[in-house]
Parts: structure tokens; sequence; C-alpha cells
């Protein structure tokens, strides 16, 4: 009687949901077609909420017996096939396989899978819902949705029709659905599958992490000891090709126990969700503050920011050019908009590489995808053979693409080999990376290739001091020129951004440095400036979260100048020999760097001020490469003065003006419609 009741409700649920009339068209496929099957399958969508409003016992049984929840849909379905009369074909109750797609699940703690709770519960048979990062997956191949099985005993009466039909269940292998050991229910004789009903589908394997597992990647400890491991889900048919490398999402599945060489627990995914990004929360009333102080300056609070960014590692005050530039980098890691030309790449030339190293890993653990590249793993996806014995090859996603969205530190240039350095330019040049499957090798027909976007931006450094470095040295023919020799020019180019951080100089004085080091070794957790307790690590995170969520737009006059300024950059730095220097890309790093500096100054509107910063940065990352021009922009041009007050912010803007003067005497000097243009540019 209570089965009777489910039913009942069943039906009333397909009827209200209109998931009655969506069978009702897929039995019209069916039926249409004239072909029989082994097996009819069905999706049918489930709102847990609004069963349970309409039956409690049976919302109950949907989320707590699944299987069996199936077969009451199943009971039902058959019945509205028969006495509608909607399949011709079919015969037997147990052709009928229905799917239970769920919406969602209750939002309570019982119902999430955590894989650092033990003992894990994997043999309830019921839904769960894990949240996750995917970091490899394999490519499609086939499974057996359903099988036709006979009796070999042809006097026997199940030698014939569709009594014996095997379905694909949730955690079964496929030594479940088909093999050879079945015996007849009647006669005892052993069972023969007829392989002309054989359904097929696609499979494939997804591995994923918990998303707080990612801070085993951002190179910073909390003192606090952690272990993690990948869980392994199983998408199959409509599931397939749905989750991308990289990509965070909520799953919907049932958790089985699969034994491969080990035992291993995994997820049959029922339901997938894309993770969109968190909404801002805004940013802290200091900063707010700070804000409002600055507003008559388009440069002082972005100076401010590089001033007593990371007081945690440096002294407020040192290496405010990289402070600045990281910042800006840090606000471009946003998956607001599709196109990749936000990316803004740094690489640092250094002698200090213990603090530029500690700086940048403190920097990425700012942001959900920041992401110091391990130097025992690869940057770029690799190939392995699939555990299950599946005969896919699988893709291990590489520190690139698991810091989609975000920043990838790959560490010190000289800790890469050659060919992974050739992989990083065409990478950096393209933005894209190319997985080459050998079908012989990983027994496919035929060779595959799957190319997949890299969506972040790269940070490295060069040890300025390395004996290699010291024995190679040459001498610079051109003023400004940085000595780059150890690193393949090509890929130099590549960054966006080159930055000189000579520890010498006096932007970067010795003795703050030391004693800050010093006083943090004797007391690591000490807060040892006053910037440090206003502005925390806390802070800086919401700021640059609410910043790289800004939608920005150029206003007229700096779309203007920055037309301006790479047309004219351009001309000055092209040769009859070797043609331009600049390459197209450096267009895109102008827009990203201006559009970083507005968001940075949470705008909405990138001004000229902006292209101004932006093409000041970019000049002397030109000059390190190549020499100094026409255009001559001094090293500490950006901050051409230590920042002790406002009388300092003051003389900072005044000298920035004047160079804003210098930048539009430049432009209309060289720059388009002038006569230094030849008749065919």
């Amino acid at each position: 009687m209570s089965n009777l009741k489910m039913k009942e409700a069943a039906l009333i649920y397909l009827d209200r949901s209109g998931g009655l009339q969506k069978f009702i068209d897929d039995c019209k496929y069916y039926n249409d077609s004239k072909q029989s099957y082994a097996v009819y399958r069905f999706n049918i969508l489930i709102n847990p909420s609004d069963v349970v409003e309409l039956d409690a016992k049976l919302g109950n049984y949907i989320l707590h017996q699944p299987l069996q929840a199936a077969q009451v849909f199943q009971s039902v379905c058959f019945i509205a096939v028969k006495t509608l009369s909607l399949i011709g074909q079919l015969q037997t109750e147990t052709q009928i396989n229905i799917v239970l797609k769920l919406t969602h699940l209750p939002a309570l703690p019982s119902y999430a899978l955590d894989l650092s709770d033990f003992p894990l519960d994997y043999t309830s048979q019921r839904f769960y819902m894990l949240q996750g990062i995917v970091i490899a997956m394999t490519t499609v191949t086939k499974y057996t949705q359903g099988a036709r099985f006979l009796c070999t005993d042809e006097a026997c009466p199940l030698s014939k029709g569709f009594q014996y039909i095997r379905v694909h269940v949730p955690g079964a292998t496929e030594s479940a659905t088909v093999r050879n050991d079945f015996l007849c229910n009647l006669c005892a004789s052993s069972l023969q599958e007829d392989r002309k009903f054989r359904v097929l589908g696609d499979k494939q394997i997804v591995e994923l992490i918990t998303t707080k597992a990612l801070q085993a990647y951002q190179g910073h400890s909390n003192n606090q000891p952690f272990r993690f491991q990948s869980l392994t889900v199983f998408l199959r048919d409509e599931s397939v090709n749905k989750m991308n490398i990289g990509n965070e999402y909520k799953i919907i599945g049932i958790p089985t126990c699969v034994k491969t060489s080990q035992t291993s627990v995994c997820i049959e995914a029922n339901n997938i969700t894309f993770c969109n990004s968190k909404v801002p929360s805004g940013i802290s009333d200091n900063f707010r503050c700070l804000l409002s102080l600055t507003s008559s300056s388009c440069w002082k609070f972005t100076a401010i920011l590089a001033n007593i960014f990371a007081s945690q590692i440096v002294p407020p005050g040192t290496y405010n050019l990289l402070k600045l530039c990281l910042l800006m980098s840090l606000v471009q890691t946003s998956e607001r908009k599709k196109e990749l030309e936000d990316c803004l790449d740094i690489l640092i030339i250094t002698s200090d590489t213990l603090i530029v190293d500690r700086l940048l890993k403190f920097s990425i653990s700012l942001i959900p995808r920041g992401i110091c590249h391990p130097v025992s793993s690869e940057i770029f996806p690799t190939l392995s053979r699939n555990k299950y014995g599946t005969g896919a090859v699988s893709i291990q996603a590489g520190s690139a693409l698991l810091a989609k969205g975000g920043i990838c530190f790959i560490g010190d240039m000289a800790s890469h080999k050659k060919d992974k350095l050739e992989q990083l330019q065409s990478v950096l040049e393209s933005r894209s990376i190319t997985v080459y499957i050998p079908g012989k090798k990983f027994g496919g027909d035929a060779d595959q290739q799957v190319t997949f976007p890299v969506h972040c931006s790269f940070w490295s450094y060069v040890d300025m001091d390395s004996s290699s470095r010291r024995n190679a040295q040459k001498t610079n023919t051109l003023i400004g020129q940085m000595d780059c020799s150890l690193i393949p020019a090509n890929l130099v180019e590549a960054f966006g951004l080159l930055i000189n951080c000579n520890e010498s100089s006096p932007c970067h004085p010795h003795l703050p440095t030391v004693q800050h080091t010093l006083k943090k070794a004797i007391d690591p957790e000490r807060l040892l400036y006053v910037a440090s307790k206003q502005f925390t690590a806390e802070d800086f995170e919401k700021l640059l979260d609410f910043a790289k969520n800004l939608n920005v737009e150029f206003s007229s006059e700096a779309e203007s100048m920055i037309d301006g300024y790479y047309l004219a950059s351009r001309r000055i730095r092209t040769d009859s020999v070797y043609g331009s220097k600049l390459s197209a890309s450096a267009l895109k790093y102008l827009v990203s760097l201006s559009e970083a500096h507005a968001r940075l100054n949470l705008r909405n509107k990138v001004l000229k001020e902006d292209v101004l910063i932006a093409a000041l940065l970019f000049e002397t990352s030109l000059t390190l490469k190549y020499g100094a021009t026409v255009f001559c922009v001094a090293p500490n041009a950006v901050f051409p003065f230590e920042l002790y007050n406002e009388e300092y912010l003051e003389q900072r803007d005044i000298y920035l003006t004047q160079c804003q003067q210098q930048l539009e005497q430049f432009i209309a000097t060289y720059g388009p419609g002038t006569g230094i243009f030849s008749s065919d540019e």
C-alpha cells in the first residue's frame, strides 16, 4: 500500500512539473525510430523541495534510497507507456531505464561530501554534494548502458523476449553489467548476451580536489600540517565534456567504492553546476577613508597602496615599483570576461631572490587562484595512463591550468629546462597549450590533440648573482639596457613587463630591509609598522577582490593617448633590417596596464592619467630590453621620490604631470598624422 501511494505521488509530481509531457515526447522519439531497443533510457528532472512538499515519504526515498526510488518511477513510466500506447516495441518493465536528475540537495551538513571526514560513508548509496576543482580528466570512452541476455536452452521460454535486461547502476563496473556467468532463473542454464541489442553510452573520468586544498599550492604555510587527496568523478552520457580542467564545480552524485590496484572512493555524477565567482564584499573602512582623502589626485591612492603593500614581508617604501606592478597584475585576474588579453605577465631581474620570492608568494596568497609552481611537478598538462583500466588517457592539469583566472608563479627562470622555456614562450604568445595524444602509445585508433586556453598571468624572476650569469656577463652597448643573455630573447619579449629590482639602488636601501628581516626572524608574528595594523592582509584581499570585478571602459582621451603612444613607440623602434621591436601584443599589454591602474584606483573609467602610468611602466620595460630612445624614461619615473608624507606625494604628482606633458609632446612629434610617418604607413 505504501509503495502504491508513492507511485501515485510520483505520477502527480510528473504531471505537475512537466516531466510527464517530456517523457511522452521522449517516447515519441523512440516510437518513431521503428527500431527495437533492449533498453529505453529516460532522464527525469527532480526538484527535491517540490517532491517533499508533495509527499514527504517519496522525497525521503529519492534522497536516501535513489536506486529504489528510480524503480518507483520506472513502474509509473511503464504503466504510462502501456496505457497511452507510447512505444509499440516495448515489452517488459525492465527495458525502461530511469535516471533521476536532482536539481539540488538540502543545504544541510549531512549532504556535503568532505574527504577530510572519517570514516567516509560510501555504502549508503545516497546522494551527496561535493564542490571542487578539476585537476585531471580522461578522454571520452564507451561503456555499456544496457544489454539483453537470453537463455542458452532453446526449450526454455526465456530464450526469447526481453526478460533478462541488465542496465548500469551507479558504482557498477563494466563486468557487473556484462559478463558470461549469469544463470537462468527458470532452468539454471547459462545466459548469453544478444550483442546486437547492446546499448553503449559515453563515459569520462575526472579528478577533483576540494577548493581548500589549493593552499598546498600557494607556497605559504600557517604552520598547520594538512593533507589532501583527489576524488574521482565518473561522468556519463549527457554529463560528458561538461567539465573543464581548472574550473570549479558543484557535483551531486552517489559515492561508491571502486577496487583498482588500491581501493579508492569515487562518485557517480548526477548533476554538475559551474561555480561562479563570489560577489565582492566591498573594501575596508580604512581603505575607504584613504580613497576619500586622495580623491583629488589620480595617482596618490595607488602610490600609497604600493608603499604599504606587503609590509609583512618588506618595509614600507621598498620595492614600490615592483609592488605596484604586482598589485596591477593581481587586479587583472578575474574570470569576468572570456578574453585572455587581461593577463599581465611579469619577469623580474633581481640580485635579492630571497626577498623577491617571499614577496611574490605573499602576493599570490591574496587571491583564490594564486599557484606557486612546485619544482617537482609540471607547469603544463601531461599525460598518464588511467588507473581504472578504461583504456582512456588521463590529462593532468599542471600548475598553469590550475591557476585559471589567477597567477602562476614559476619561481627562478634558471630552474627550468630549455624545452620547458620554449613551451612557456609559446603559451605566452598564443595563450593556449595543445596536448598531443599518440594513439599507438595509449591504445587508441588514431592520434588526437586537445587544446586548452591558458587564462592566468605568469610571474618569474632571474637571479642576477648566479655564477653562470657572472661568468657570462657582457658589456651593454645601449643606454639603460639590461643583460638578459641567459634567457632567450623571444622569451623575454613574450613577458609583458620586465622589472629591474636592484637592491643597491636608492629606491631599495639595505638597512631597512636588514632590520626588518632580523626583527621578523626574532618574532615572526609581530606587526612592525602602523601600516600593517591599519591595512591588514585581509583588507588587501577584499580590496583586490572588489577591484578586479570592476567593469571599466576607456575615455576617448585615454584611447587616443594609448594609440598615439603605441604607434609613436613602434615607429622609433623600427629599423629597415629587423623591422619593429614592438609586437602586436604590446598594444594589449598597454590596454591591460591602463585598465589595471584604473581598477586599482577603484574607478570604472580609464583616464589618460592611467595611460601615463601604463606608458611609463611599459617604456621602462622596453628600455631594459632594448635600451633608451627619444622618449627617455628614468628607471624610477613612477616613484621618483620616497613617499614619506603628503609633501612628497604632491611632488610626485607635479613630476608625473610633467611626464604627461612629455608623453603628449612625444606623441605629437612621432605619433600618427605626423611627417615622421612614411607614405606607406
